[in-house]
């Protein structure tokens, strides 16, 4: 399977893991604390396996600008959290960022 696809995986666990922190407040119930726990593991495994073949720098720019990316969305449709016009700024250079270094980064 391709690293980049095990990676899109493991940044959907990290979504996951994220949302249910917040689920969990402050790991006072069980169900999103487990799911926490789960989905964290998952996503460190996926992300571990990636690293045998793509550059550290890469993996851990797309796992975190992607996961910054989509828990944003998350808290904005599920958790109803504010979204300026500064956090898009910022959103956006951050995926900004990703892309320049996986397009200037050589994988080996």
């Amino acid at each position: 399977m391709s690293a980049y696809l095990l990676l899109f995986f493991a940044v959907i666990a990290e979504i996951i893991g994220t949302s249910a922190l917040k689920a969990s407040y402050g790991f006072t119930k069980l169900w999103p604390s487990l799911c926490v726990a789960t989905a964290y593991s998952i996503s460190f495994w996926l992300m571990s396996i990636t690293l045998k073949t793509l550059p550290v720098s890469i993996v851990y720019a797309i796992w975190s600008g992607l996961g910054i990316f989509g828990i944003s969305l998350i808290g904005i449709f599920f958790f109803k959290e504010a979204f300026g016009i500064w956090h898009l700024v910022g959103t956006a250079c951050i995926i900004t960022g990703v892309v320049i270094l996986s397009l200037l980064t050589s994988s080996h």
